[in-house]
C-alpha cells in the first residue's frame, strides 16, 4: 500500500472518485478545495472561492466534468479537467446534499441529507427534487443500480431506497435496527452492496428487495464508502479501524491495516485497472495496487 501526502490533516480528504482523464480527483472538505493526483504523481488543489463550503462526495459526470456536493453551502458543484470550477444553487434551503452519481439518464442524482429528499440536475444546472416517504431518513450515499433506478442509503431509518427516474420512490428496510448504512453500490453480480456503519457489516440487496448480510470480524470497524472492482470484489473503508476492506465474491470479509494513526479513510473509488484509492482524513490518499 502507498500513502501520497496531498494536504494537510486539517484539510480533510473525504470523497474519491477516479475521472474520465484518468486522473484520481478528491474533495478536501474542511479545506474548501477539489484536488487531483495525476498518473505520475502530481497533486494538483484547486479552490472553489468558498472555504466554508464543504466539498463532500464527488463523482465523474456524463460530461467529462466532475460532479460535487457542497454539504455546508448547499450547492452541487462542477469542475472540468483544467480546474475550472462552477456551482448551482439548490431550491431548498439549508438541504444539506451530500451523496451524488451519475445517472442513466444523462444526468447527476444526490442526496439531500437535511431535507429528506434526493434531488437531479441536468449538466446545465436544471435541478428537480424528489420527496423520500419516510420521515427523518438521512439520505446518504447515492448510486446507479443494473435496473435503470437510483439506489440510496437511508442512514437513519435502516433502510435502502430505490429511485426510479421518474421520482417513483421504494422503501426496503433492512433487517436490524442499528445498521445504519451509509455506503452502496452496484456490483458485478446485478446486485446492490451496502456497508452498515452501525451495525459493522457488509450487505447485499437484490433489486426486489432480497437482503443478505455480512458481518464484520470486528463489528466495531465503522465500514464507511464502498466500490466494485472490475473483478468482482468489493472494497470498503473501515472508518474506525482504519483499514481497506476487501469482499471477494462468496468469500467472507478481509482487510488491508493502513499504516500509521488515525488514518480515517472515508470515499473509496476503484479505477478501471483494479487500483483502489482510500481517502484518509489525516491528509492522504492511500494507492493499493491491483490484485493487493
Amino acid at each position: 500500500m502507498e500513502l501520497i501526502e496531498v494536504a494537510g490533516a486539517g484539510a480533510g480528504p473525504y470523497g474519491v472518485a477516479v475521472g474520465a482523464d484518468g486522473g484520481v480527483w478528491f474533495t478536501l472538505v474542511h479545506g474548501g478545495e477539489i484536488g487531483r493526483l495525476a498518473p505520475d504523481g502530481t497533486v494538483e488543489r484547486f479552490g472553489l472561492g468558498a472555504a466554508g463550503c464543504g466539498p463532500a462526495v464527488i463523482a465523474a459526470g456524463p460530461d467529462g466534468a466532475m460532479w460535487f456536493s457542497r454539504l455546508r453551502d448547499h450547492r452541487i458543484g462542477r469542475i472540468d479537467a483544467g480546474g475550472a470550477a462552477t456551482s448551482f444553487a439548490l431550491p431548498t434551503a439549508d438541504s444539506g446534499p451530500y451523496g451524488i452519481a451519475a445517472g442513466p439518464d444523462g444526468a447527476l442524482w444526490f442526496t439531500e441529507s437535511n431535507a429528506n429528499r434526493v434531488g437531479r440536475i441536468t449538466v446545465d444546472g436544471e435541478v428537480t427534487e424528489y420527496p423520500l416517504p419516510v420521515d427523518g431518513a438521512f439520505p446518504s450515499l447515492i448510486t446507479a443500480g443494473p435496473d435503470g433506478a437510483l439506489w440510496c442509503t437511508l442512514h437513519q431509518a435502516d433502510a435502502v431506497a430505490r429511485v426510479a427516474t421518474d421520482g417513483e420512490v421504494t422503501v426496503h428496510r433492512l433487517p436490524a435496527r442499528g445498521t445504519a448504512p451509509v455506503g452502496i453500490a452496484a456490483g458485478a453480480d446485478g446486485a446492490l452492496w451496502y456497508v452498515g456503519i452501525g451495525g459493522g457489516l457488509v450487505g447485499r440487496i437484490t433489486v426486489d428487495g432480497k437482503v443478505t448480510e455480512y458481518p464484520l470480524a470486528d463489528r466495531s470497524a465503522k465500514p464507511h464508502a464502498i466500490a466494485a472492482g472490475p473483478d468482482g470484489r468489493l472494497w470498503f473503508t473501515e472508518w474506525g479501524a482504519g483499514r481497506i476492506g476487501v469482499l471477494a465474491p462468496d468469500d467472507r470479509p478481509d482487510g488491508h491495516p493502513i499504516p500509521g494513526e488515525r488514518a480515517e479513510p472515508h470515499g473509496i473509488a476503484v479505477a478501471p485497472d483494479g487500483t483502489v484509492y482510500a481517502a484518509l482524513e489525516r491528509g492522504q490518499i492511500a494507492r493499493l495496487e491491483a490484485g493487493g
